[in-house]
């Protein structure tokens, strides 16, 4: 398979027509036929399923799709790496981060590593803990911000921060009018919760409430903070996350977890045993002169 063959397919693949995708590359319509059909000679196995209108992918097509994805974005990062040796420090920096308090930290460090090397660029992509470490695994990013804890025997990396965990609370709920902005893990008791995905994350919040002789009530599990707010807004349930999931709203309010306080750990990570290039070595130098300082309350306990 050529690289070229590749791109033609991923751009039938998403345009599901022959003419619209020829239009795209910029060529007709009976060279790329063939192109098609020459690949799924190569591979013996149809990619399509064609319709009087429309394609159709096979489920071996998506798979391709995925893997040639994977591969032109691979090619378009060590093109830019190599072109970038000749130019000093410049080149790309490929990180992947979870949400809540990790674009913060990620943009105060670009702020300040742009006054140093100018010329450097930036590919960045959020998403849930499992989706970042596939995503790292894989050699689509170069390093990646999550929550700890984290798998030692396959990542490096160092803490580059922390927040408390918070309450998302609908504000019709009586837990909404109590006085203060805290609130303790046993006031929780009984209440539908929503919690992230991550299975070790699912089985601390477990394990806080099993602290205190109680059971917690996990309504629904959510990659995705921002529809963790909106299930709170709609008042579906008590929605448990770090606080800079937040944003501000109406119809939610936030409170603090305590008794004890709850905080959860950002690190900053990398695939054990890969030698990061000159550019990533000098963002994790600074990285680890600019992190800021673990603000712990005496009952505080990390997660």
């Amino acid at each position: 398979m050529e690289l070229r063959t590749l791109h033609y397919f991923t751009v039938v693949a998403q345009e599901l027509n022959i003419t619209k995708a020829a239009e795209v590359l910029n060529m007709s319509q009976p060279p790329l036929s063939t192109q098609i059909h020459q690949l799924e000679q190569e591979l013996g196995v149809p990619l399509f399923i064609r319709g009087k209108r429309r394609l159709r992918l096979t489920e071996e097509g998506s798979l391709l799709l995925r893997r040639a994805t994977q591969i032109l974005d691979l090619t378009d990062m060590t093109r830019q790496e190599l072109a970038s040796q000749s130019k000093g420090m410049g080149g790309t920096i490929y990180l992947a981060m979870v949400e809540g308090r990790a674009p913060y930290l990620c943009a105060q460090w670009i702020a300040g590593f742009r006054a140093q090397y100018p010329l450097v660029r930036y590919s960045l992509w959020n998403g849930s803990g499992d989706e970042v470490l596939e995503r790292l695994h894989k050699g689509l990013a170069d390093l990646a911000i999550i929550a700890a804890p984290y798998d030692t025997e396959h990542l490096e990396g160092f803490s580059v921060g922390c927040e408390p965990w918070v309450a998302i609370i609908p504000q019709d709920h009586p837990l909404a009018h109590q006085e203060g902005t805290q609130i303790s893990l046993a006031q929780l008791v009984g209440q539908p919760l929503i919690v992230p995905t991550r299975k070790s994350r699912v089985e601390a919040i477990r394990q806080w409430f099993t602290a205190i002789g109680a059971e917690p009530d996990i309504l629904c599990e959510m990659s995705n903070y921002v529809d963790a707010v909106a299930l709170a807004e709609q008042g579906v349930g008590i929605s448990i996350f770090p606080q800079t999931t937040l944003t501000p709203s109406q119809l939610v309010c936030s409170k603090t977890i305590t008794q004890p306080a709850r905080h959860v750990e950002y690190v900053l990570v990398w695939n054990r045993g890969q030698r990061l290039s000159r550019l990533g070595q000098e963002w994790v130098q600074f990285v680890q002169s600019h992190k800021p300082p673990l603000p712990l309350s005496p009952d505080s306990k990390l997660l």
